[in-house]
């Protein structure tokens, strides 16, 4: 069995052969190749991909040129992390391309909801499961827009009324675990806080993209999950709700954490939004998870004073 963890393309084409070169190119991109060097792209080593590289060394060949197909261990000069950190921007990069469109529709839905819209999600649907496909390490930025279609596919219809979900109690969740995507950024580590502090005060947490590595763990900003965003509501919201929360100063943070997760401007705030920026630019630098949170939950505790002393 090779163990190379990389699968090296390098290629040359004839002068001239400028199709042959576009359908390669356009191959590459589709397969989610990570450009490498002058005419060399790479992909992480696996049967499919191998198959895949194969086929295109073969069209290179077909159209006159040079292929070799490598096997690589070590890149010199390049760790893995870092392979995988650029390999984790090229799908950002891809994402980014769907959620102002997401967005956009979100906000037209929730001022005139229209069954019409129906083609224009499916079509960003589509185009977001071709992205999964070559999201070779679980880029963050993907649960961020699955969550975003899930929005604009939950939101309510005006001409139909949705049923409230139940209330719950807190004492049925006391020393739960607790999952969550990892880089936890306003939403995710605003809503730590909230369980900590109003719902489960000996709450574990624990961060990974699979809520199946975790069975005995209550998934939460995540798709598919009961507590993440339903409708208009971001999952802070969604726990405010579940759990009957009624204080005023936390509705007041739920509407910044809203406008700062979502940027829809519903609220009109901008307190958050500097909060967001910090997590965010904090796993950027390598902070672990567990690091972010536990940095974050003084700042919402800080944020949540000032806003009660506003009162």
């Amino acid at each position: 069995m090779n163990e190379s963890p990389w699968l090296l393309l390098l290629f040359t084409l004839p002068a001239g052969s400028g199709t042959a070169r576009v359908g390669v190119w356009r191959k590459l991109k589709k397969s989610g190749a990570l450009p490498f060097k002058t005419s060399a792209y790479l992909l992480p080593n696996r049967p499919d991909l191998v198959e895949r590289f194969q086929w295109l060394a073969q069209q290179v060949k077909d159209a006159g040129g040079e292929a070799t197909l490598a096997f690589v261990t070590d890149l010199e000069g390049v760790t893995r992390e870092s392979m995988i950190r650029q390999f984790n921007e090229a799908r950002a990069a891809d994402y980014a391309e769907l959620s102002g469109p997401l967005n956009e529709l979100v906000s037209r839905r929730r001022k005139k909801p229209d069954e019409s819209w129906s083609p224009e999600l499916e079509k960003l649907r589509r185009r977001f499961v071709e992205i999964r496909e070559v999201d070779f390490f679980d880029c963050p930025a993907g649960n961020d827009v699955a969550i975003l279609i899930e929005r604009a596919a939950a939101l309510p219809d005006s001409r139909k009324p949705g049923k409230a979900a139940a209330i719950l109690s807190a004492k049925r969740f006391t020393g739960k675990v607790w999952l969550t995507r990892p880089q936890p950024a306003i939403d995710r580590v605003g809503s730590a806080w909230l369980i900590l502090r109003y719902i489960d005060a000996k709450a574990r947490f624990v961060f990974a993209t699979d809520p199946a590595l975790h069975p005995g763990a209550i998934p939460y900003d995540m798709t598919g999950v009961e507590f993440t965003h339903h409708g208009d509501d971001c999952t802070f919201e969604t726990l405010l709700k579940r759990f009957d929360l009624k204080d005023r100063t936390l509705k007041k943070l739920a509407a910044m954490i809203h406008d700062a997760d979502l940027e829809d401007g519903k609220f009109q705030t901008v307190e958050a939004f500097g909060l967001d920026r910090v997590f965010k630019g904090w796993a950027r630098l390598g902070v672990s998870d567990d690091e972010i949170l536990a940095r974050g939950l003084p700042c919402f505790d800080a944020l949540y004073q000032y806003l009660k002393s506003q009162r």
